[in-house]
């Protein structure tokens, strides 16, 4: 499903990137764990396609990314890839039901089909009493939750998600961890999580280890 060769990422004299290569099959979770600044993030938004490597490949479902066009990259980011972060990124002046629907209205989704779509989503992920609260009205928990209906209501090939519970206490993120994996099950999604969270790397299918811009470590979680 993900594919990356010889991926480098230099900031003027600074190289944070120093030829990485990646692959994550279909339906796969993979963590990449390492200590701050060991290049984790960099390598996420590569190859989320939100930032452009110095040099290296990528490819996602078998499409060069960095082939494509701005226009034709955007288009396929849409409906291929959903990403979820630390900080929801959710727009304060939308319900959660307008906030889950936005990426779908911007595909070319038919507002009822996707407002269908999204309520689901969010009945799905036990906020269905929560359709018209603003992201102010809502725990921490249920933000998130709202930000990854958001992220796959489009249902991309390929899910990331960079420190996806790093601000939530440790029963919220047990439930948001628990449901990277149903979603997988669910829609056979391809997962990449960024975490500093041990637990969570554990329950990964693949954990990969990250030092000064390189993978030192890919390993089978036990």
């Amino acid at each position: 499903m993900i594919l990356a060769q010889g991926i480098e990422k230099s900031y003027g004299i600074l190289k944070v990137l120093k030829g990485v290569d990646f692959r994550a099959d279909g339906a796969e979770v993979v963590s990449i764990v390492g200590a701050s600044g060991a290049g984790k993030s960099t390598l996420l938004q590569i190859l989320g396609s939100l930032s452009t490597p110095s040099a290296g490949k990528v490819t996602i479902d078998g499409v060069d990314l960095f082939s494509l066009s701005s226009d034709e990259l955007a288009d396929f980011r849409n409906k291929k890839i959903g990403f979820v972060f630390q900080f929801h990124h959710l727009l304060p002046e939308f319900t959660a039901l307008e906030n889950v629907m936005i990426p779908a209205l911007i595909a070319g989704t038919p507002a009822s089909a996707a407002k269908k779509e999204a309520k689901q989503l969010l009945s799905d992920m036990g906020l269905g009493e929560r359709f018209g609260h603003k992201p102010s009205e809502l725990s921490g928990g249920e933000q998130q939750r709202v930000a990854i209906a958001r992220a796959i209501i489009n249902r991309p090939a390929v899910l990331f998600a960079d420190e996806p519970s790093g601000n939530l206490d440790s029963n919220t993120k047990r439930e948001i961890h628990k449901l990277f994996f149903d979603l997988r099950d669910r829609y056979g999604l391809t997962v990449i999580i960024v975490t500093h969270d041990k637990d969570l790397a554990k329950m990964s299918d693949r954990m990969i280890e990250m030092s000064d811009g390189r993978i030192v470590d890919g390993v089978l979680s036990v």
